[in-house]
């Protein structure tokens, strides 16, 4: 009844909904984020440590105001947790675990195994060589094992394994990969799930849009489950751009990955507006370009036409995860506001970029007060018809 109601319901109202006709910014709304899409899926936001020891408290209240749901975005990386072999770090994820239970949020622990930010030392032995397959395999447990399992019972889920396919084919030749061979991946989640068997465990990637990063990720779910290992959810980053998203494949991800009776969440969600120095557009961190003036722009505000268009973006992306609201569990933005984005500094080090609902004083963009309206006219809609 419900998914029936929801398609019905929302095939009417898009028609009629316009991003043109949308609240101003100066106008005020009574819900917030969580309240706009309450029983729909959670919204969520990456913390940096800024936000959990106090010194941002102004953005603190904006968190604690709009988001159910926090990913801790650097602290529980293995660079941070686990510089060394026999040195563990938790004072960072600590106060992150802390902060989220203080304010009864849905925790996501991020994450556990990926090529990147992770020590050298994970791969090397004493005098710098390659380590075996097995001591590195002994390593990921005692890792997993250790991190996982004191939170056990208080984080509620884990990106487990990030980024595992290559930008090309297949999986990606990580260390990890070279070193162990692709059934590191089922050793991973083996891991997590012996170490918190009540913790859901995630599949996490980028550019899951793109047909063959689609299949391939497919592919390696199906291969999961075979193999009955446990995946209760796959991450599509949504590290986007202006116009860069085809509504049809965004959906058909969601419909393809859905049919693996697995959650799917966006976890990572954020649109620039700047333009991307290459036509290859990929999320792949290691990617650095020169700063040239035509790839910043928009350095002291943002025209109104932008503004228009980035609300459009969201609001064409939230439409499709209300129609499949019972498929999408989550929505995760990649940082509270457009001071705090990753996006300023990669792939160009140095950029003002406005990919978030929130400028840099925190007040609310055209964007979010469009995706508000989205979910309140659905919410009024629903109600209309009960």
């Amino acid at each position: 009844m419900k998914t029936y109601s929801c398609v019905l319901l929302l095939s009417v109202l898009y028609g009629l909904f316009s991003c043109t006709n949308q609240t101003s910014s100066s106008s005020k709304t009574p819900l917030t984020l969580k309240e706009a899409y309450k029983d729909k899926f959670l919204i969520g936001t990456a913390l940096n440590t800024d936000h959990t020891n106090g010194s941002e408290k102004s953005t603190t209240l904006l968190i604690e105001e709009q988001f159910n749901s926090i990913v801790a975005e650097n602290c529980m990386k293995p660079e941070e947790v686990h510089p060394s072999e026999n040195i563990y770090d938790f004072r960072k994820a600590d106060q992150f675990v802390e902060y989220g239970e203080k304010h009864n949020m849905f925790i996501v622990g991020h994450t556990l195994i990926w090529h990147s930010q992770v020590p050298d030392w994970f791969f090397e032995n004493e005098d710098g060589t390659t380590c075996s397959r097995e001591r590195l395999i002994e390593r990921m447990r005692e890792h997993i094992y250790t991190v996982v399992g004191r939170y056990k019972g208080r984080i509620h889920a884990w990106d487990v394994v990030n980024e595992a396919i290559d930008d090309l084919e297949g999986l990606r030749k990580s260390k990890w990969y070279q070193i162990i061979g692709e059934d590191y991946i089922e050793l991973a989640f083996q891991f997590a799930h012996e170490a918190d068997p009540n913790a859901e465990l995630y599949y996490n990637d980028y550019s899951l849009i793109l047909s063959h990063r689609r299949e391939e990720a497919v592919k390696l779910i199906k291969k999961l489950q075979k193999k009955e290992i446990r995946v209760d959810g796959i991450g599509m980053q949504a590290h986007y751009g202006l116009d860069y998203v085809k509504i049809p494949d965004f959906e058909r991800s969601i419909t393809e990955f859905s049919a693996l009776n697995i959650k799917v969440m966006l976890t990572e969600l954020d649109i620039s507006v700047l333009p991307f120095p290459t036509e290859k557009i990929s999320a792949e961190i290691s990617q650095k370009y020169e700063m040239l003036p035509e790839f910043n722009p928009y350095t002291d505000t943002l025209p109104d036409s932008i503004q228009q268009q980035l609300a459009q973006n969201y609001v064409d992306l939230f439409k499709v995860l209300l129609k499949y609201e019972d498929k999408v569990s989550r929505v995760t933005f990649w940082g509270v506001n457009d001071e705090h984005s990753w996006r300023n500094d990669w792939p160009i080090e140095g950029r003002t970029d406005h990919p978030l609902l929130f400028d840099r004083n925190n007040q609310p963009k055209e964007a979010y007060y469009s995706i508000i309206e989205l979910g309140e006219a659905v919410n009024n809609t629903k109600k209309q018809v009960l």
